[in-house]
């Protein structure tokens, strides 16, 4: 059966052993999401390379050996011990991880390329450094980079980067970073490869780009700050959506990290749509599409599912493999190429949940266009914005402030979003602390802002001179009791929460408090209970004071504040 992009013969789910591919300008591609190999349960993956072995060995017969390959998403080992009883040390990012991985993704009988993922540097008791971690990756894999671009077919490349940073985090150690080197590099890779002269860009990397509209996410992902690439670096977190804009040789971006399934619509989107169902998503010409896990035990909504990539020079499909199924193939969405920078896409079918599915369907501000206006969620204010009711659970609203930055309720937090894309980018405010509450916005005022207390001398007034031309208040005001919260912005000027810091960090705060709890364990007297309380206090800002006299957090590590 040949490709055939506006066709519904494929709509329909299909055994290993059909005959899926044709003439021989196809190419097919097996898109594998976060293995997490555990070597200590391999049935989930001897099962599911079997399952593609049958549907990579009829495309070779079918389009070519060379243009059939295998590309994998990262995340290649558990991120845990796979010996317990004998060591304490992470699998993931070590030296037996890669080899294991490379060993088993080699078997596949075609060639693969590997990106890696936020836990392929996790080798933290082998590896001093992400340089010589990023070493043994690439040597295990038999790569001469952290990217790879591959011609899978007349003018069609596939192309992948590499996350690299994992001690040297300046946050969470599950952001995955793409280095400024091999952005540089995919920018001269679409700029050389224009879509005017014919090239299709198929991209690869483990975690989404901001702006690809994916909106089956894990929650965790979200209020962390490790959603998207690059997620904490606001420029570099914005540049891949910008080249997706620019360049549309680029035709789709698959990615996985979410362990999420491929059954919601959510988990696909589109380039454009039409008008009258929305805004126009101004995300070029790119298709993008998360992928699932192949293992039961790093699913996190039950599915068992991989990624088939099968096109020609009319267009491509994309499809599931589902693993739990016999490695039976559903068609997702058919893409049709209408020029060289315009394309149609069509799901095939709608979304297909389970009662039990509690992933988090994150809400995205429409901020409208030419033909429609913002959503119903959108406050527009003039010079202050006072909500007359209390946040809840259910509560959806969105504003943008007078600097440009987008804020917004969902689940009964306090997000803020990309001011570019609307992408939720992170927590600023929890449930456990705005529910209950009104949410105001003010002019905070220049002459108020520069009433500072405890100016030093000599300094009388320069706390105005860099002031903006508006600056404003988030105020959190409890009718209950009548306190006042304001929510300050971080020293960028952003909103959300850095609040998690890098694996190295918080592995070395743990074994300060054990060994602060030993020291108690000591020094303790015989009436005193075995367990001692023990906090740690990290010298956040507490007060707007010029002079820092005092470090103790209220209630904490101080007496509560009366």
């Amino acid at each position: 059966m040949a490709f055939q992009p506006v066709s519904n013969s494929l709509n329909r789910p299909q055994t290993a052993s059909t005959s899926l591919f044709g003439s021989a300008d196809e190419f097919c591609v097996g898109i594998l999401g976060d293995l997490h190999i555990d070597p200590r349960v391999m049935e989930d993956y001897e099962t599911g390379r079997s399952q593609w072995l049958n549907i990579l060995d009829e495309a070779k017969t079918n389009v070519g050996e060379e243009q059939v390959s295998v590309v994998s998403l990262g995340d290649l080992g558990e991120s845990k011990s796979v010996r317990p009883d004998e060591t304490s040390e992470l699998f993931a990012g070590t030296t037996e991880c890669h080899e294991l991985a490379a060993d088993f993704l080699g078997g596949f009988g075609v060639p693969y390329d590997v990106v890696g993922g936020n836990h392929d540097l996790e080798g933290i008791d082998e590896f001093d450094t992400d340089e010589a971690n990023l070493e043994l990756f690439l040597r295990a894999h038999n790569k001469d980079g952290p990217q790879f671009m591959r011609q899978i077919a007349e003018k069609t490349l596939l192309v992948g980067m590499t996350s690299t940073i994992f001690r040297e985090a300046k946050y969470t150690s599950h952001e995955v970073t793409i280095d400024q080197e091999q952005i540089d590099w995919f920018e001269n890779v679409v700029e050389t490869h224009p879509a005017d002269e014919g090239w299709k860009i198929f991209v690869f990397t483990h975690a989404p780009p901001n702006g690809s509209g994916l909106r089956v996410l894990q929650e965790n992902h979200v209020v962390n700050g490790c959603c998207w690439l690059n997620h904490s670096n606001e420029v570099q977190c914005r540049k891949f959506i910008e080249l997706v804009r620019e360049h549309r040789s680029i035709k789709a971006w698959f990615s996985g990290h979410f362990h999420l399934g491929q059954d919601y619509q959510d988990s696909i989107t589109f380039p454009t749509i039409d008008p009258k169902l929305g805004p126009y998503p101004n995300r070029g010409s790119c298709v993008f599409a998360q992928t699932s896990v192949m293992r039961s035990g790093t699913s996190r909504d039950g599915r068992q599912q991989s990624r088939l990539l099968r096109g020609n020079k009319d267009g491509f499909e994309i499809c599931t493999v589902d693993h739990q199924t016999g490695g039976t193939i559903r068609l997702d969405a058919t893409i049709t190429y209408r020029d060289n920078d315009n394309e149609v896409g069509v799901y095939a079918h709608s979304d297909m949940e389970k009662v039990e599915d509690k992933y988090f369907k994150v809400y995205s501000p429409s901020a409208g266009d030419s033909l429609h206006p913002p959503d119903e969620n959108y406050i527009a204010y003039d010079e202050e914005l006072i909500m007359e009711e209390a946040v809840t659970m259910d509560t959806k609203a969105w504003w943008k402030m007078a600097c440009g930055r987008v804020i917004g309720m969902l689940n009964g937090n306090m997000i803020e979003y990309d001011k570019s894309t609307l992408a939720p980018l992170g927590l600023i405010v929890g449930a456990d602390e705005l529910v209950g509450k009104r949410v105001c916005i003010i002019d905070s005022g220049l002459d108020e802002m520069c009433a500072v207390d405890d100016v030093e001398i000599g300094m009388e007034g320069a706390d105005c001179g860099e002031a903006e031309a508006r600056e404003q208040a988030v105020i959190l005001v409890d009718d209950n009791d009548g306190s006042i919260v304001v929510v300050q912005p971080n020293e960028d000027g952003s909103y959300w929460r850095k609040i998690v810091r890098n694996k190295m960090i918080r592995m070395k705060e743990v074994r300060r408090e054990k060994a602060a709890k030993r020291l108690a364990a000591a020094i303790k007297k015989d009436d005193e209970k075995d367990d001692a309380d023990v906090v740690s206090s990290w010298g956040p800002y507490t007060t707007t004071k010029g002079t820092a006299k005092n470090t103790g957090v209220s209630g904490l590590t101080a007496p509560a504040a009366k």
